[in-house]
């Protein structure tokens, strides 16, 4: 007995008559192969291989899903097309233009491959080692700053405050509705109206001038940073609309059971919002923040509306130029730096959202 035991342990073959002999009784052991058996139309998988090197037949199921595999592909077949065809293509083929000397937009011809075209924008090196004297300064004296300041000061302001007007309206019963609409009209709103609108409000003789008896140039002739003060409020009031839909349908989720908790335990309106809205609110929170980031790096409409242009004391006046009005105004006369520009931007939106991911993991509650 102690010798089969011991054979048995070892994976050692041991006789059936053996077994019997000593008052024990097992049946061979079945051998299936893994995969679909056609005539039966049984699926066999073999559970934990390794462990027990047991198969188990399971019968009466059919194999649907891996019949059925090419529908859930032809179903995803148009998105898939698209996806290729407007986001994969696009993005591949602006970084290899990228990395081109010399690309003509037109024909599609360029001068072979080049690292030059970064250190151009960056005003490292000149356009060609041909020309030494045509260094590009717009790009970092200009387009880099007004970006950043964009997304260092809108992003924080709108999300703070689409926060505190969506836990308002939450708690307001009557009058809701209107006030959610008269909130989201900026969002369906034209952006290059409204820019001219706030153009004139911002008038070296408009209403904010003559309600704070102030002199100042905000739009035409103003200085680069006096000139942010109207785009970034434009910008920040634009943005609002989109972020109190998202807070309001996450506030609206939120069991009213907390609330009810905290109301017993008599906490004060700021704790509530500050344990229990925003910690429940972070999901939102994280996707506002990642969408906003994105949105303020690639700012252009507002420039347009605002200013029409990058500048606000003529024509070539690059002072409120953006890293995207920077891509579009060199789109056909240099195509080269203008996909540089691009493939820039995209590694910085890469950088902010991956930090955001790497952040929220702690601070975000699902």
């Amino acid at each position: 007995m102690e010798e089969i035991s011991s054979s048995i342990k070892k994976g050692k073959p041991v006789a059936v008559e053996e077994l019997s002999a000593s008052s024990m009784f097992l049946d061979e052991r079945p051998v299936y192969d893994e995969g679909y058996d056609q005539e039966s139309k049984t699926v066999v998988r073999l559970v934990s291989p390794k462990a027990s090197n047991k198969p188990y037949r399971v019968r009466g199921i059919d194999d649907v899903a891996a019949r059925n595999n090419w529908k859930g592909w032809l179903y995803l077949a148009p998105v898939i097309i698209l996806v290729a065809v407007f986001l994969i293509y696009p993005l591949v083929n602006t970084i290899f233009i990228a990395f081109t000397a010399n690309y003509q937009y037109a024909t599609g011809t360029f001068d072979g491959l080049t690292l030059r075209n970064f250190g151009y924008i960056l005003g490292l090196v000149s356009k060609s080692a041909d020309n030494p004297g045509a260094m590009e300064v717009y790009f970092v004296r200009y387009a880099i700053p007004n970006t950043f300041i964009i997304v260092i000061v809108t992003v924080p302001i709108s999300t703070f405050l689409a926060l505190i007007i969506s836990v308002a309206l939450n708690s307001i019963k009557w009058f809701q509705k209107t006030l959610q609409t008269l909130f989201f009209l900026p969002y369906v709103t034209n952006a290059i109206a409204v820019g001219m609108v706030f153009s004139v409000i911002f008038d070296d003789k408009g209403i904010i001038n003559y309600i704070f008896g102030l002199n100042m140039n905000w739009i035409q002739n103003a200085t680069q940073y006096v000139a942010m003060i109207p785009l970034c409020i434009y910008i920040v009031w634009s943005s609002i609309p989109f972020k109190i839909l998202i807070f309001l349908s996450g506030l609206q989720g939120i069991d009213k059971q907390y609330y009810q908790a905290a109301q017993i335990d008599s906490c004060s309106k700021a704790k509530v919002l500050w344990k229990i809205t925003v910690p429940l609110l972070s999901p939102q929170i994280l996707y506002i923040l990642i969408t906003s980031f994105m949105g303020a790096f690639k700012e252009y409409t507002a420039v347009v509306g605002l200013f029409n242009g990058p500048g606000t004391s003529g024509k070539g006046d690059p002072n409120m130029e953006t890293i995207v009005y920077y891509i579009y105004e060199n789109l056909n006369s240099n195509t080269s730096a203008a996909a540089a520009a691009a493939v820039f931007l995209f590694v910085i939106i890469l950088v902010f959202t991956a930090l955001q991911f790497w952040a929220s993991k702690k601070r975000v509650h699902y």
